[in-house]
């Protein structure tokens, strides 16, 4: 950690160019991955859909992966982020007008993989650059203006399903328009201050090189641990709210994951501008990850749907809240500014290895135990990553 870019101030203006280009980022996977591929899928394998959407999905999420980590250290050597977010934003938005040119589910396969690796040429530089231009001191900030970012992508999926607004075609051409409307701002107007420290690598000798290393595993461990819970959330929440009420509809839980999205939003903010006053960037971190356990344990025990309803906003809301504060937060602990893109693609993987194993935990859990039990198990979870957070707390408290 910098001392020295504790009190620096990056300019606002950037700081909130920064946060739309994220939301950019959202809205150019959320709308496609949540509605518009399974519909395409759909028109072109029958009744196959669910299989090969499992296919495609799980092929994606191995490009996406490889391709962040890829993108992140190109940037790192090349040092120019915003020459590759630029080329991400132009393949991305060339990628999503060209879906529905695929006419059989092969040719669909074979740009969905050239979209992942647009897109995480566009999110891996824009991940390593806030590291390069925010101080420690209004990370928690930058956090909370990236709070935005999972609401616009929810928000946008609406807006393109509105009954006679767009075609099934030109639904993509408005998320394209609509993710270069967000983006290209940052890159033309967006001129942050330098702060040499930022650039500085922090390692010394072999012993302060393992000490700067445990945050790192730490953050790591915690991020994916509360990851696996929100996976699991999002892609069984309508099954687990019909084994309580088999008179629930998809709307409803549309409606609920909405007002989880925008409650989160001003916590967030909040949070995060006082981990920044604080100097405590860890504590919201810790604090959410608990509270998401408390709102797990209250699913787990819920009878009614009012009762599992107000266990998931609890949930929900400290879930995001933790999610968004540490995507900014985890560039304080990076030690090597060198390699700051190369170890953030690393960090992504704790966002797309849940979806690889979720569906087999909950296989091996559900039918035979139930719900109740799996929300335990990610309860479980959840408090181990608050311990990890604290252990992460008092080490950075100690390298002050």
């Amino acid at each position: 950690m910098n001392p020295a870019a504790g009190d620096a101030r990056q300019h606002l203006r950037f700081l909130v160019l920064y946060a739309f280009a994220w939301a950019g980022c959202a809205i150019s996977y959320v709308p496609f991955l949540t509605v518009l591929l399974p519909m395409r899928v759909s028109d072109l394998a029958g009744a196959q859909d669910v299989r090969v959407l499992g296919y495609l999905t799980f092929g994606g999420a191995v490009a996406a992966s490889i391709a962040n980590i890829g993108f992140g250290w190109l940037s790192d050597r090349t040092g120019h982020r915003r020459a590759w977010v630029a080329a991400g934003l132009l393949g991305t938005v060339a990628m999503l007008a060209s879906m529905p040119l695929a006419t059989r589910v092969t040719e669909l396969l074979a740009l969905l993989l050239v979209w992942q690796l647009a897109l995480n040429m566009m999110m891996a530089p824009l991940s390593a650059w806030a590291g390069d231009c925010v101080p420690d001191g209004q990370k928690g900030l930058l956090g909370g203006l990236m709070a935005a970012a999972p609401a616009a992508g929810a928000v946008t999926s609406a807006l393109v399903t509105i009954p006679g607004l767009a075609g099934p075609d030109q639904r993509l051409w408005l998320i394209a328009a609509i993710v270069l409307a967000c983006v290209s701002p940052l890159l033309i107007l967006g001129r942050p201050k330098s702060f040499p420290e930022l650039m500085r690598d922090d390692l010394g000798g072999p012993a302060e090189a393992v000490d700067a290393v445990k945050p790192v595993k730490r953050m790591w461990a915690a991020r994916l641990l509360v990851q696996v819970a929100e996976a699991a959330l999002f892609a069984y929440l309508l099954y687990w709210f019909r084994s309580i009420d088999e008179q629930v509809t998809d709307a409803e839980v549309a409606q609920s994951f909405g007002l989880v999205l925008a409650a989160a939003m001003p916590v967030a903010l909040l949070a995060g501008r006082w981990a920044d006053r604080a100097g405590r960037p860890i504590t919201p971190l810790a604090v959410a990850a608990a509270t998401s356990a408390g709102g797990l344990v209250a699913m787990a025990l819920a009878g009614s749907m009012t009762s599992a309803m107000a266990g998931y906003l609890v949930f929900g809301m400290s879930a995001t809240v933790f999610l968004s504060l540490h995507t900014s937060q985890t560039l304080r602990v990076l030690p090597q500014a060198r390699h700051r893109g190369r170890d953030l693609g690393l960090f992504n993987l704790t966002n797309t290895v849940p979806s690889l194993f979720v569906p087999w935990l909950t296989i091996a859990v559900v039918p035979t135990f139930g719900y109740s039990a799996l929300m335990v198990i990610l309860a479980t979870m959840a408090l181990i990553a608050c311990g990890l957070l604290l252990s992460t707390a008092r080490a950075l408290m100690r390298g002050r």
